[in-house]
């Protein structure tokens, strides 16, 4: 028997279940593991086991658990790069792209919130051992397209002349605030409306003059 049919036949092909829905059993039974108790923590059997598939499926999808791993990083970060791109080349004035590139990578956040917290342990927590992986770069990719949409808006007249730099990192500062208030104090949390009103008050700090009483990009 080839690894195909193997993995049909630990997966339950046979019975109905699409090729998908194991694959996304699996990395959901990751993230909630990899959650509860740690990367290293975690066992093969016990995400099998979880997933209710035997080893030989997640062999077929992933090879290992750091493959495993690595699939879940690399899947939230993917629908992230399309984001950038397209929030940048979107129509609407400065704010407005801000706005929603904003908006939409917290929607992202809070649709892989598991993935976040397994990202927030390895990254702030002691060594996991987890395979390397690099988080930073996707930070830097954020902070970079908000300060070519402040650029853009400081080139327009939209926002005041000053330092894009400071600019930025208020924006950047409200949305990871908004981030780890709802990964840590949930009940508390922001939420989509409440980052939206934090970063009008940002806007209207830096907005240029004869704009200070216009709301995402010029709607008074």
């Amino acid at each position: 028997m080839g690894k195909a049919e193997a993995a049909a036949a630990g997966s339950g092909r046979g019975a109905g279940t699409p090729d998908g829905a194991v694959r996304e059993r699996l990395l959901k039974s990751a993230t909630d593991l990899f959650t509860r108790k740690g990367y290293a923590g975690t066992t093969v059997r016990e995400i099998v086991a979880a997933a209710k598939v035997t080893k030989p499926v997640l062999y077929y999808y992933f090879r290992n658990k750091e493959g495993i791993y690595l699939e879940l990083m690399k899947e939230g970060f993917s629908r992230f790069d399309s984001l950038v791109g397209a929030s940048l080349e979107a129509p609407g004035s400065a704010a407005e792209k801000i706005l929603r590139f904003c908006a939409r990578s917290f929607e992202l956040f809070l649709d892989r919130i598991g993935v976040a917290r397994v990202m927030y342990s390895i990254y702030y927590g002691p060594p996991q051992g987890a395979p390397f992986f690099d988080f930073d770069a996707y930070h830097f990719k954020f902070q970079e397209a908000i300060r070519r949409l402040v650029e853009e808006g400081i080139r327009n007249g939209e926002f005041r002349k000053g330092d894009a730099g400071d600019m930025t990192w208020a924006i950047v500062g409200a949305v990871n605030v908004a981030m780890e208030i709802q990964l840590c104090h949930p009940e508390v949390g922001l939420g989509k409306e409440g980052l939206d009103r934090v970063l009008d008050v940002i806007f209207a700090g830096i907005a240029a003059e004869g704009r200070k009483g216009t709301r995402k990009g010029g709607r008074r």
